[in-house]
């Protein structure tokens, strides 16, 4: 009796924190990705993960985990996206195989500290990076990288001419590729 007690006001938790977040989470993640079905994916998985913690242990701050949660599941959206770009980021360089080794490293199924440790240094590096472009370069880059827009689209959005577009990617992926290769010869060296 006492865990199907439990149990309805876990249920009763999770019903009354989907409808005091969920039009402004929605909102959120609406903002920073593509279209509107991701959005709805991503806040279908921080339901779940939210129904699955509020199970195992209480939640302090609902409203931090929330968006914490989110930010991570968008990330993790434009990670699954960029890993098919470390090809052409790291390609060019002196040794093909340090480009394999890296990728070996970030994209290992196994998650030991070591590895938690590098693959949140690359991503910080990834990002560092872009924001180190010039505004032009950088939103290129996102829109037609991770936002997963054509040449066409952007240059339908901007009125920039999309050889002007493919210019200006060139250049990004020029700057990220030096940026990390940098950082592979830094963790290899350790």
């Amino acid at each position: 009796m006492t865990t199907a007690l439990m149990s309805d006001d876990k249920n009763s938790h999770i019903i009354h924190t989907i409808k005091a977040y969920g039009k402004s989470l929605l909102g959120f993640i609406r903002r920073r990705v593509k279209s509107d079905a991701d959005a709805e994916d991503i806040l279908q998985d921080v339901w779940y993960q939210f129904s699955t913690v509020i199970n195992s242990e209480p939640i302090e701050q609902t409203s931090a985990w929330l968006y914490k949660v989110a930010r991570n599941k968008i990330t993790d959206k434009h990670k699954k996206k960029t890993e098919t770009l470390l090809d052409d980021m790291l390609t060019g360089g002196e040794d093909e195989d340090d480009t394999v080794d890296l990728k070996a490293i970030l994209f290992t199924e196994t998650s030991t500290p070591e590895t938690e440790y590098l693959r949140n240094l690359f991503w910080d590096q990834l990002f560092m990076a872009l924001d180190e472009l010039p505004c032009e370069q950088k939103d290129v880059f996102i829109w037609h990288e991770l936002d997963d827009l054509s040449f066409q689209e952007i240059a339908d959005t901007t009125g920039e001419k999309i050889q002007t577009l493919v210019s200006r990617k060139r250049y990004a992926v020029l700057h990220l590729r030096q940026r990390l290769q940098q950082l592979y010869k830094e963790i290899t060296e350790y």
